[in-house]
């Protein structure tokens, strides 16, 4: 199913991107908080866009926010951009990223919003990509696949790993089989109007997968989601292996709450806990060989994915390289998934969100139930 999605999707990738052509002004909303490594990469990488009209919008709570010196170490490289920097204070809101963009949302000048993470990289044609679609009235939001990318160590290659092919491998097969119904928060572009005609952002800050509830309400209002053709780059910082497995067990009990249904049936997608099981089962069969065949099937099953996806999809060059160890990071993700059950807490920006069955989220110190 994954190998059917990846050649459908390129090959609307190859019409679409024929088709760019950007006819209206737009607002690039950038979330951040703190110095986090490789910020002035990202940021810069929004100000260097080849789009004829657009704005920059930068919020943290506070004007002495580490990421704002970043911003104007790097913001006279590019002087024909229009920057704004934007302090929301404490946000009222549970979720502090939902509330930055809608304090940005009341500053933009423009109806047609971009919004992208802090730890977000892409190239000069990000914004003549991701606004094209827009031509069509119907299409309320744009969402895009991402490649992990990182420099630090070998807890965050299994992470960027994740990111590029078990992460787009689902969205791909779910695109596929029943269109796109939620967004992907790393970078979304939606109207203005669009966001008004869902009753605004404020009871979507109640829930922790927000881009998720997001894409899913835009989708019910009659609007399409679209999954754009360009994937950006999501930087990978967490070098050590517990801040990895704090964000992996995070987005594992995001998607628990957000698709209970499909994140059950997620345990037959992994190959490598049944090839394991070949293999012991080959073993106490007495026949070693045959248990050995079926781990080296597992094993090239995913290393197959690892490549079809990881660089035939999002093109990142480090599925090639290492596809030799995704079947280390399937079996991790299995792991992932059981322990998403043992819990209903996550952690973000250094504060623990208690989970509950409605997708919503309670500061852990603030709770009473």
């Amino acid at each position: 199913m994954v190998l059917v999605a990846a050649i459908r999707f390129s090959s609307n990738k190859a019409r679409i991107s024929a088709e760019i052509n950007p006819e209206q002004a737009l607002s690039l909303l950038k979330p951040v908080h703190g110095a986090e490594p490789e910020l002035d990469l990202n940021l810069s990488s929004s100000l260097d866009q080849a789009y004829p009209d657009y704005e920059v919008l930068v919020c943290a709570r506070s004007l002495s926010d580490p990421a704002f010196a970043v911003l104007d170490q790097i913001s006279a490289n590019y002087p024909s951009v229009k920057i704004k920097k934007i302090a929301s204070g404490e946000p009222p809101w549970i979720n502090p990223r939902t509330y930055s963009v809608h304090v940005m949302l009341q500053s933009a000048k423009h109806s047609l919003l971009v919004i992208t993470d802090s730890d977000v990289r892409v190239d000069p044609n990000f914004l003549r990509c991701i606004s094209s679609y827009f031509q069509d009235k119907q299409v309320g939001l744009v969402t895009c696949l991402y490649r992990g990318v990182t420099k630090a160590g070998f807890w965050a290659r299994l992470e960027a790993l994740g990111m590029s092919v078990e992460m787009s491998s689902g969205v791909l097969v779910a695109e596929m089989l029943e269109g796109m119904k939620f967004a992907l928060g790393p970078s979304m572009a939606v109207r203005k109007e669009v966001i008004d005609a869902i009753g605004g952002l404020e009871e979507i800050a109640e829930y922790y997968a927000d881009d998720f509830v997001l894409g899913n309400r835009v989708s019910k209002s009659g609007y399409r989601v679209v999954l754009s053709s360009y994937v950006i780059e999501h930087v990978i910082t967490n070098s050590g292996f517990r801040a990895s497995l704090r964000h992996q067990l995070g987005w594992a009990r995001s998607t628990r709450f957000s698709r209970p249904k499909g994140h059950v049936g997620t345990v037959l997608t992994y190959a490598m806990p049944f090839a394991l099981l070949g293999l012991v089962a080959g073993w106490l069969l007495g026949n070693w060989k045959l248990g050995i065949a079926l781990l080296l099937c597992g094993v090239a099953n995913r290393m197959v994915q690892c490549i079809a996806v990881g660089w035939g999809v999002v093109r990142d060059k480090s599925s090639l390289l290492y596809c030799w160890l995704y079947p280390v990071r399937d079996f991790t993700g299995f792991i992932f998934w059981v322990w998403s059950y043992l819990s209903n807490e996550v952690q973000y920006r250094g504060e623990t969100y208690t989970l509950f069955e409605d997708g919503k989220i309670r500061l852990k110190q603030h709770q009473r139930y």
